[in-house]
Parts: structure tokens; C-alpha cells; sequence
């Protein structure tokens, strides 16, 4: 019988099927994995924030993104980064992952340097110590090592405000954001200059026209922002410290007061209305020596531009706001007024919550 010249040929077909077969068992399975971590989402069970360190290897990013379980597996994520050509390219900084995402996502991330940005709100009316104790919080430094850096005057001229003594009434007051590399010099400087470019130029011509110079007319700003937290009434408020400051009278401001007391208890006292302090303007004539807090754009608008009113005085209503009056026998009116509605809001309030007011 002779051979089938065939038969070596298909035993090599049959040997090349088997092999193709048992490549598939093997590899569908891996493929399927590997489609399924690819395109499955991971949720943290809450936010996780992860520091990558400058200089990290991608082992142990891919490690520690794995143990937050941020990705699935360490393993199948670095080879994912692998294929992308990713494993070089990721940027160092602190990130949050508080959403679901596919290791793609992550992978993406990582490499376009989406960092978590930390944001710090300044509120209108804040003084430079409370600015440096919100950025000691968000551990920009101690208080004092902070403050040092606003008393600094070479700093304070680098910053654009040459001749000042304190960065005192020029932090504007604002929501920022506060990356990880930013430093409390440069963050202190972008402060100043947002208060700068908030001085448009219709503003700065009022002040101009009000002979007014910058340092006059933040400090002015700042003791209205004190006064009231009601945007309407600044203008009203800043119309009866123009007139007082015509007419030579003290400017009587009690926030004043309050900031040139080493402590303040929480209540004015005669004693404290009598010290003896250049920011006392019960005591002084015009405007104490620079600013008190940090304005908004309402009270700095305020300071140049007030009401086309005759008040002299105004007092607390209880209600945030204020009653005004041209003359003084109104404005003691007014304080009858007030401290009677006092007097009779204590006497139907319970005797502990009255003891509070």
C-alpha cells in the first residue's frame, strides 16, 4: 500500500487546529479579563485622596492605587499603562478620587496631571489675622509665621503696594484656589492682585475726585465693611462718615475701637471708648491709621461713591440693620427706639436664652 503523501500534511493541519484551540481556551479568558478591568468602573467606598511623591515609580503608584482601591489589580493596571505608554508621563501631586472610573480614566488623570485643588474662601471683613489663621489651618505655616510675611515691607513691595506698612485691607476678599505648590508668598501676592484689578477705573477716578488717595480710601472701605454686612446700606453708611469727616466730628466707628484693643471681650466698655489708641475714633480726629479688615467690592464702591444723604448718625435697628438720622435728637430717637424693643424681646424670651442677648 503506498502512503498518503497527504497524510503528514493534515496530521500538521490537525496539530495546528488543536494548538489554535488551545490557544483560545487559554487566551479568551485572559482577554475577557482583560476587557472586563479595562472597561468596568471602580467606586471608592469613599473619597480617597493619594500624594504621589515627585519621583514615584509607577510600581508602587500602581501598588498604592490598588490597596485604596482606586483599580482593581496593581498588576493589570501596569500593564495597561504599558501598552498605553503611560508608565513615564505621570505627573506628582495629590489627587481625589471620589467617582466611579475605569482604570483609563485613572490612567488619563494621572498623566494630564488632574490634581486635587484645595479651595480657601476669604470672607469680606476678614483682618490679616484671620487670613493667616485660615491659611494655617490649611497648613500654609503657623499664624505667626504668616503674619510675619504681611508685615514684611520688602514683601509687601514685591506684592505692588510700596510705602504700605501691612498687607492689611489688600487681600481681597474671594473664594481661591490653593494648589499644593503654591507658596504662601505667591498665594498672598495673587490676593493683592485681584484686590488691584477689582479698582476699575471709574472707581479710582471717584476717589481721585474725592481727594481720596488709595490708602485713605481702603481704610475708609474697611470700616464700612465693619459696620454692616448689608451691601444696601454701605453707601447710607458711607454718606454719614464723609459728612462727619466735613464737618470735623469724630468718626465714632466702634470697629475701629475694637481693633486697636489688645482684647476685646465682646462688649464695648466706657473704660474702652477712653483708651488711648490711634484707632480709637471716639478719641481721634479722621480716619485711623490704615485699614481695619478686608473689603469687598461693595464697600470699597461704597467709600467712593456715597449717598447724596445729610445723616450724621446711625444705630443698630437688631434686625442687621441700621436706622439713620440727620440730627442728634433723632439718632437719640432712635437709640429709645432700639433699646426698647431690646428691653421688651428680653422680657418674653426664657431667662436662660434672655441672659444670653
Amino acid at each position: 500500500m503506498e502512503p498518503n503523501p497527504n497524510s503528514n500534511g493534515t496530521k500538521a493541519a490537525g496539530w495546528l487546529v488543536a494548538l489554535l484551540l488551545l490557544c483560545c481556551a487559554v487566551t479568551m479568558p485572559l482577554l475577557a479579563c482583560a476587557h472586563r478591568f479595562v472597561t468596568t468602573p471602580v467606586a471608592p467606598a469613599e473619597p480617597v485622596e493619594i500624594t504621589i511623591p515627585a519621583g514615584a515609580s509607577f510600581r508602587w503608584t500602581a501598588k498604592e492605587l490598588a490597596r485604596r482601591h482606586v483599580v482593581d489589580d496593581e498588576l493589570s493596571f501596569r500593564v495597561l499603562a504599558w501598552i498605553r505608554g503611560a508608565e513615564k508621563h505621570i505627573k506628582a501631586g495629590r489627587y481625589l478620587f471620589d467617582k466611579a472610573a475605569t482604570p483609563d480614566v485613572v490612567l488619563a488623570r494621572l498623566t494630564s496631571g488632574d490634581v486635587f485643588i484645595e479651595k480657601i474662601t476669604i470672607p469680606e471683613g476678614y483682618t490679616i489675622h484671620d487670613v493667616a489663621k485660615r491659611l494655617a489651618e490649611k497648613g500654609r505655616g503657623t499664624p505667626d509665621s504668616i503674619l510675619k510675611i504681611m508685615e514684611d515691607p520688602e514683601f509687601i513691595r514685591t506684592a505692588g503696594l510700596a510705602g504700605e506698612t501691612s498687607l492689611e485691607g489688600y487681600l481681597f476678599p474671594a473664594t481661591y484656589d490653593l494648589p499644593d505648590g503654591l507658596s504662601t508668598e505667591d498665594f498672598l501676592k495673587t490676593m493683592v492682585r485681584e484686590f488691584l484689578g477689582r479698582l476699575n477705573p471709574a472707581l479710582r477716578q471717584a476717589a481721585q475726585e474725592r481727594g481720596l488717595t488709595l490708602h485713605q480710601w481702603v481704610t475708609l472701605a474697611s470700616i464700612i465693611q465693619k459696620e454692616s454686612g448689608k451691601e444696601e446700606e454701605m453707601p447710607l453708611i458711607s454718606a454719614v462718615f464723609h459728612n462727619r469727616l466735613k464737618l470735623g466730628m469724630p468718626l465714632q466707628a466702634d470697629p475701629t475701637v475694637i481693633y486697636g484693643l489688645k482684647k476685646f471681650e465682646g462688649k464695648l466698655t466706657k473704660r474702652d471708648l477712653a483708651a488711648d489708641s490711634p484707632y480709637n475714633t471716639y478719641q481721634i480726629a479722621g480716619l485711623p491709621p490704615g485699614p481695619i479688615a478686608n473689603p469687598g467690592l461693595a464697600a470699597l464702591s461704597a467709600a467712593v461713591c456715597p449717598a447724596p444723604v445729610e445723616y450724621l448718625y446711625f444705630v443698630a435697628r437688631g434686625d442687621g440693620y441700621h436706622s439713620f438720622s440727620g440730627t442728634l435728637d433723632e439718632h437719640n430717637e432712635a437709640v429709645r427706639r432700639y433699646r426698647k424693643l431690646q428691653a421688651e424681646r428680653r422680657a418674653v424670651l426664657p431667662d436662660n436664652e434672655a441672659a444670653r442677648k
